[in-house]
């Protein structure tokens, strides 16, 4: 089995040469899925809540995809390759995800427009006694359905073992807000929530197209064929300090 989870993910770059980040996603999901079908390997696709337009809540697996940029735009094509082109794949599509980096120091970022990366940044900054604002703005993925990392990967290994196809969602079973996300890690983590604060987007890290505001998912189709629900906010975010004081991955599904 092949579960294709890389990205180019300089989603600023993808606007200076288009060409190049649709083969990067598209093109390369369309090689790796043929080549899959040649082996008579499963194969599995890492998708994302961006494929959608942020107008919905809570939105099912079903839900018709209508993405605002090229990111959403290059992983929907992505995706319907993969439905389209696999002999035996899934889609898993994930949001706000969260999680120590294993080869790496740090995230590729403290914190985007996007709802990935910045617990940790938080919980490092409020470890240290500073502040860490947390950016506000109608025009940025404001709400979505936080999970872990490794939890990911725990429920990927899983649809493999069930032989999952179609779409799959891959998310907490929480819809939170961007504060409130990091007010529930500073409660977990036992540090000073008075340090939490918010502010506008930085300059320059807007990028130049629409973004979601509520990429929040409900899990109807993939509770039935993995066989176990999302957990919520709090358990994930247990799991994750969990990870930061052993070192290691602390996937919530058994497996």
């Amino acid at each position: 089995a092949v579960l294709h989870l890389a990205i180019d993910n300089d989603l600023q770059g993808l606007y200076r040469d288009r060409k190049a980040g649709f083969d990067a996603y598209v093109g390369m999901t369309r090689r790796l899925v043929d080549a899959c079908n040649a082996a008579g390997a499963r194969f599995g696709y890492l998708s994302t809540d961006w494929v959608f337009d942020g107008f919905g809540h809570d939105v099912d697996e079903d839900e018709p995809v209508n993405p605002l940029n090229l990111y959403g735009l290059y992983k929907a094509l992505s995706e319907q390759v993969v439905i389209d082109r696999a002999d035996h794949g899934f889609v898993a599509r994930v949001g706000g995800v969260q999680g120590r980096h294993l080869t790496q120091p740090s995230a590729p970022r403290a914190q985007d427009c996007g709802f990935g990366y910045f617990v940790l940044s938080l919980v490092d900054s409020l470890s240290a006694g500073q502040q860490f604002s947390v950016w506000q703005g109608p025009a940025i993925n404001n709400v979505a359905s936080p999970v872990t990392a490794a939890e990911i990967g725990a429920r990927l290994l899983l649809a493999l073992d069930r032989e999952a196809d179609g779409i799959l969602h891959v998310v907490g079973a929480d819809a939170v807000t961007r504060l409130e996300l990091a007010q529930a890690a500073a409660e977990v983590f036992d540090l000073d929530a008075s340090l939490i604060t918010t502010s506008p987007v930085p300059e320059g890290q807007m990028l130049p197209a629409p973004m979601p505001a509520d990429t929040s998912l409900a899990t109807p189709r993939s509770d039935e064929v993995l066989g176990v629900k999302p957990y919520g906010i709090r358990d994930q975010l247990r799991a994750l300090r969990r990870e930061v004081e052993t070192g290691l991955p602390q996937p919530l599904t058994p497996a």
